[in-house]
């Protein structure tokens, strides 16, 4: 490679980035819940005073945050099956990544509109 040249990275690169991103957070939430789920044989009260800090709104948008990670990892996932198993995937990996994307927007809209909506209600009445 010649002298100063960098690599800044195209579709593929960041979705490789966002690929092993949200696997690992999905992997950190498994593990997490794994050890909540099993101090209920150590302490129940322990365990209930953990599931009750999980009431609460920043928990609930790392919920949301979980659902985008797994929604992503899956959509990416199937486009990296279609690019390695269809003979033609690598000349449209570009185009599924954009579809991918497109795809994890509209359902995460979908995800959070009734939420806002709810929000809404709650706070301006109706």
């Amino acid at each position: 490679m010649p002298a100063g040249t960098l690599y800044r990275g195209r579709e593929g690169m960041w979705s490789w980035v966002a690929h092993r991103v949200t696997g690992v957070l999905i992997f950190f939430f498994l593990f997490v819940h794994v050890l909540d789920t099993a101090l209920v044989r150590v302490s129940p009260e322990a365990y209930d005073t953990v599931v009750a800090t999980y009431k609460s709104p920043i928990v609930a948008l790392l919920e949301y945050g979980l659902v985008a990670a797994i929604l992503f990892h899956a959509l990416n996932g199937l486009r990296v099956i279609a690019v390695d198993f269809w003979i033609k995937g690598a000349r449209y990996q570009k185009q599924m990544l954009w579809t991918v994307v497109g795809l994890w927007v509209v359902l995460m809209i979908g995800a959070i509109y009734p939420v806002l909506g709810h929000a809404a209600r709650e706070v301006f009445g109706s």
